[in-house]
């Protein structure tokens, strides 16, 4: 068995800039045990062969963690440690596994316990095809109109220096309003 490595070891040599070997480097010894480990956080169970199944963990990507957090059950399970929920709601997940539910079937099973709000995204029908394409069509009438009166803008001082007057008045027109405000002043 090699002896364990200490920190300062493992950093020099880790960014390379001392050719420190791993196997038998000295401990550091201004760090004590931990002589409770419980102490720190709940305790974790065993890692299986579910933990890291990709099948798995698509399905707990699909649902959302009960606890609030708004994160689906595999980043919650593998995040935050202080979860009590996520870890229950794996084991639910590999119960249905176990019992040979194909991914649809374990969505279904979560639904008809925890209602939609347990899917992450809901499911594309009836009204919920609105959640899905309101807002891309708000946002491409909302462009376009930005669009138009962009473009309007862009033309109006166009027309303005090819000597056309914006008030649509003519050069006699303009000469008579001019006259009578003249007037109005003195």
């Amino acid at each position: 068995m090699t002896a364990p490595i200490g920190r300062r070891a493992f950093l020099w040599s880790a960014v390379g800039l001392a050719p420190v070997a791993v196997v038998g480097a000295a401990q550091d010894t201004s760090v004590a045990p931990l002589w409770q480990p419980g102490a720190v956080g709940r305790p974790r169970g065993a890692i299986t062969n579910y933990e890291n199944d990709p099948f798995i963990i698509d399905v707990e990507r699909r649902l959302r963690c009960t606890c609030g957090c708004n994160l689906d059950i595999y980043t919650c399970r593998t995040t935050d440690f202080t979860c009590t929920y996520s870890p229950q709601l794996h084991r639910e997940v590999i119960g249905l596994v176990e019992q040979d539910k194909s991914g649809e079937e374990i969505l279904a099973a979560f639904v008809a316990k925890y209602g939609e709000t347990a899917l992450m995204a809901p499911p594309k029908q009836g009204f919920n095809w609105a959640g899905y394409l309101l807002p891309g069509i708000a946002i491409t009438i909302v462009g376009v109109i930005l669009a138009w009166v962009l473009l309007r803008r862009a033309r109006r001082p166009a027309t303005a220096a090819a000597g056309a007057d914006v008030a649509g008045l003519s050069a006699e027109e303009q000469a008579r309003l001019g006259a009578a405000l003249d007037r109005l002043e003195s």
